[in-house]
């Protein structure tokens, strides 16, 4: 598989929690962060990056509606632009109004390209795979050569575990257009499956196609500078972040991935201070809850508690809005112990529907933390069967090995995640490196 591979999984901005809501963020009420306008096009709507806020566009289109509301290209924009707008703002309600307009778009003209793909990132950023992949490849028979159109496919399979098909897909796409998008995802697919010099190399070919464009200059060097952080490589991963605010001053995922260093490095209180100003920039579910993490490791309960209050919050406000959030709120109630035989079903229901490693993983964790050891294993070496090379997943292989009453190879799967990253994990590197010294 890995001669055939070029390119691979959704790129890293869509990881984690990150496609809880979409692509890229900035915070709408913030002018010094804010991107240099450029005219939004149904392409530039399309790529995750903000060409300046849509906010002015909104009202355009919505007035220009108001007397043509059966103009079909004016609602596909619309649809388009209010994506952006929760890319921008992080407000999910701005999903649900683009899938209405981008629904009625398809009723005036049901072979309607960008309807089509539209629906499709749209079902993707609401982890709603299986319809994105059936959207995806609609949208390919409207037009087999549109690359973008591979990509959500491609995002589709991989999250529902269709690794070889989804590659396919990539491979494809970037064959159809070399571009930023593609060559993120060539980066993403060789770290799957353990190619790290590779996804390096790839993730640079992206930041050189990035030159000249602000937000996606920052985002590059965000996702290259988490490749080295993987690897443990904490002073090439501060640069690299370093370099995206230079870029795109404030922007919420270098701030967090900086606060994540400064974590590292003992510094907590000005991890605090950054992570503080990217949740309130943006209140991601990842950024709350590292925020809240960051105050436990400070011993301030009181603040901890609070962030992990508002985690409920936001989770509720996502599923209010269509977006499905079984398997980062299973990983979050199980990481810090809230509810857990709840938190195993919804794990379960999360891997049936999104069989990816990251499912599987998961899975496995909740599995392990409810004491279901056994079963766990099974789960933990699926999540590993590409290859790839994943301190948290190795830590939680040797917490089940642990469980198991295996302390000798307890203690190997510590070691290779504490190898591979030091500082992994706010919570659980101290875990691993006690467990390798007991």
């Amino acid at each position: 598989m890995k001669r055939r591979l070029t390119v691979g999984a959704a790129a890293a901005v869509l990881a984690a929690a990150a496609l809880l809501l979409g692509g890229a963020f900035r915070g709408g009420s913030s002018a010094a962060s804010a991107p240099v306008a450029a005219p939004a096009t149904a392409e530039s709507l399309q790529t995750g990056f903000s060409p300046g806020s849509t906010e002015g566009l909104v009202a355009r289109l919505q007035a220009q509606l108001r007397t043509a509301p059966d103009d079909a290209r004016a609602l596909d924009l619309l649809g388009l632009a209010y994506q952006q707008r929760a890319r921008e703002t992080g407000d999910p309600t701005w999903y649900a109004k683009s899938d209405g307009v981008l629904r009625k778009a398809l009723r005036l003209a049901p072979d309607d390209l960008l309807a089509t793909s539209g629906l499709g990132s749209l079902a993707l950023s609401r982890h709603r795979f299986a319809a994105a992949l059936t959207l995806g490849e609609r949208a390919r028979r409207l037009s087999p050569t549109t690359a973008r159109n591979y990509g959500v496919i491609g995002d589709a399979l991989v999250e529902l575990g269709r690794y070889r098909d989804g590659f396919r897909a990539f491979d494809r796409m970037a064959t159809l257009k070399p571009s930023l998008s593609s060559y993120a995802r060539v980066a993403h697919a060789r770290e799957l499956i353990g190619d790290w010099d590779g996804a390096v190399s790839a993730m640079k070919l992206a930041a050189d196609s990035a030159i000249g464009e602000q937000e996606p200059t920052a985002w590059t060097r965000v996702q290259l500078g988490k490749l080295y952080w993987n690897r443990g490589r904490l002073a090439q991963a501060d640069r690299e972040f370093r370099d995206a605010l230079t870029a795109f001053p404030g922007y919420v995922y270098a701030l967090d991935a900086r606060a994540q260093v400064e974590a590292a490095r003992g510094r907590i209180r000005p991890a605090i201070a950054l992570e503080r100003q990217a949740s309130d920039t943006i209140p991601l579910p990842q950024f709350v809850a590292t925020l809240g993490d960051l105050y436990r490791v400070e011993g301030d309960e009181r603040g901890a508690r609070r962030e992990y209050a508002l985690i409920g919050v936001i989770e509720r406000l996502l599923r209010a809005n269509g977006v499905k959030t079984d398997l980062e709120t299973a990983l979050f109630d199980v990481d810090h112990r809230v509810r857990l035989p709840h938190a195993l079903s919804l794990a379960r229901l999360a891997q049936a529907e999104r069989p990816s490693i990251d499912g599987d993983d998961v899975l496995a964790w909740a599995l392990a933390r409810n004491g279901r050891c056994a079963e766990a294993r099974a789960w933990s070496e699926r999540a590993l069967r590409l290859g790839t090379r994943d301190a948290l997943k190795f830590f939680h292989r040797g917490w089940i090995e642990a469980c198991l009453g295996d302390r000798s190879a307890a203690r190997l799967w510590y070691r290779r995640s504490l190898a591979l990253n030091p500082h992994f994990s706010i919570l659980w590197a101290p875990v691993a490196r006690k467990g390798v010294s007991s």
